[in-house]
């Protein structure tokens, strides 16, 4: 259903080109290159596998884990009526 002088499916067009620009930035953000054999902050040893996994990883997983924790405060992630109110 158009609306205006929106031609048919002109919605979904924008839904699809927001989500492509979102994958766009997120794989931008994404290491590249050559991964370091330890961590770039607590320097533990980096597995072989999580280095084939992820090019360009310079974290372990422990350190990868506390930075996203971080990152992720504060976010509404439930999406509910009463959380979006507050």
């Amino acid at each position: 259903m158009a609306t205006g002088w929106a031609p048919e499916g002109a919605v979904q067009d924008q839904i699809d080109d927001t989500v492509d620009s979102a994958v766009q930035h997120a794989r931008s953000r994404l290491p590249a290159g050559e991964s370091l054999t330890h961590c770039e902050e607590c320097e533990a040893p980096i597995p072989e596998a999580r280095r084939q996994a992820l090019p360009g990883v310079r974290l372990c997983t422990l350190c990868q884990a506390e930075r996203d924790e971080v990152r992720s405060e504060g976010y509404n992630r439930r999406g509910s009526k009463d959380s979006q109110l507050r």
